[in-house]
C-alpha cells in the first residue's frame, strides 16, 4: 500500500502531462477526421495513382507490358485527332462557364438584392429543374433544338425560317447551350452566398459619396462578390470538359469531346494505358486552366478596385 500510494503521485504526474496534449481541440479534431480522412483519400488517391500508373504502360492485345513507356503521351499530345478534342473540349467548357456565370449572377444580384422574405421561395424554384435525371434534362434539350422539335416549330411559325434548320442540333453550340442549362444551378448557388455575404451599408456609402448604381456595382458589389464568382467558374468549368453523356446525345459528330474518346479507349477499344494518359493529360491542362482562371479574375478584381 505505501509503494502505491508513493508510486501514484508520478503516475498522475505524468498522465497530466500527457492529458494536454490528448485533450487538444486538434488532436480531437483530427481523430474524429482521420476515418473518413483515410477513407476519402483511398477514395481519391488511390484511383488516381492506379491511372497514372497504367498510362505509363502498354497495351499488347488483352495483356497490359508493364514496361515503362512515354509512347502513350506522345500519341495524347502529337495525335491530330485528340489535339483536336483536347482543345475542342476545353473551347467549350471555357465558353459553358463564361455564358452560365453571366446568366447567372443576375440571377443571384436579383434575389440576394431584391429577394426580399421570398429569398428561400427563389432558391427553391432554381432547384426544381434538377428534381429529375440530368439524362433527361438533355434529352429534352434534343427535343426542342430537334429538326422537327419546339424551336423550329416555333420559329417556322413566326415566319422567321421557311423549313427547320439542322445547324440547331449535333454540333459545338448544341452541347454549349445544354451544358450552360445543366450547371446554371451550380453557379447561382455560390454567387448567391457571396453576395449575402456583401456588406449593404458599403453600397449605401459608395452611393452616399456620389457613384451611382453601375459604378457602385463596379467597385463595391462586384469585387466583393468575386470568389462567388471564381467559385461558380470553376465549378462548371472542370466538370464539362469531362463530359461525355451530353455530347454523346446533343454533339454528334461536331460536337464530340475528350471525354468521349477516353470512354472509347477504355470501352471499346480496350486500349487503357492510351485511355489513361489522355485522362492524365486532361486533368493537368484543366488544372492549368483552372489556376489561371482564378489569377485572371483576381487581376480583373485588382484593376476594379
Amino acid at each position: 500500500m505505501t509503494v502505491a500510494a508513493e508510486g501514484s503521485p508520478p503516475l498522475r504526474l505524468a498522465g497530466s502531462r500527457r492529458s494536454p496534449l490528448l485533450q487538444s481541440e486538434a488532436v480531437q479534431g483530427f481523430a474524429l477526421i482521420s476515418p473518413t480522412f483515410v477513407y476519402a483519400l483511398i477514395l481519391l488517391v488511390l484511383p488516381i495513382l492506379v491511372v497514372i500508373a497504367h498510362s505509363f504502360w502498354t497495351q499488347n492485345y488483352l495483356t497490359i507490358d508493364h514496361t515503362f513507356t512515354l509512347e502513350n503521351y506522345r500519341i495524347a499530345l502529337t495525335e491530330p485527332i485528340y489535339r483536336d478534342l483536347l482543345w475542342r473540349s476545353l473551347y467549350i467548357s471555357l465558353t459553358v462557364s463564361l455564358l452560365t456565370v453571366a446568366l447567372a449572377y443576375p440571377i443571384a444580384y436579383f434575389i440576394s438584392f431584391h429577394g426580399g422574405r421570398h429569398k428561400s421561395l427563389w432558391l427553391f424554384l432554381i432547384t426544381i429543374p434538377f428534381w429529375t435525371s440530368y439524362l433527361l434534362r438533355v434529352m429534352s434539350w434534343k427535343v426542342i433544338l430537334g429538326y422537327n422539335g419546339v424551336l423550329n416549330s416555333g420559329l417556322m411559325g413566326l415566319g422567321i425560317i421557311d423549313e427547320p434548320s439542322t445547324a440547331l442540333l449535333y454540333n459545338s453550340t448544341a452541347v454549349i447551350i445544354t451544358l450552360t442549362h445543366a450547371w446554371a444551378t451550380f453557379a447561382i448557388l455560390p454567387i448567391f452566398v457571396s453576395l449575402e455575404k456583401v456588406d449593404r451599408t458599403l453600397v449605401e456609402a459608395a452611393t452616399d459619396l456620389g457613384d451611382g448604381p453601375l459604378r457602385s456595382f463596379l467597385r463595391v458589389t462586384l469585387p466583393l462578390s468575386a470568389p462567388g464568382v471564381i467559385s461558380a467558374a470553376l465549378i462548371v468549368m472542370i466538370p464539362t470538359v469531362g463530359d461525355y453523356v451530353t455530347p454523346k446525345l446533343v454533339g454528334g459528330k461536331d460536337g464530340v469531346m475528350i471525354a468521349n474518346a477516353i470512354q472509347a479507349q477504355f470501352g471499346k477499344a480496350s486500349n487503357w494505358p492510351l485511355g489513361a494518359a489522355l485522362s492524365v493529360t486532361t486533368m493537368i491542362i484543366v488544372s492549368l486552366m483552372a489556376g489561371a482562371t482564378v489569377l485572371v479574375i483576381r487581376a480583373l478584381q485588382r484593376l476594379a478596385r
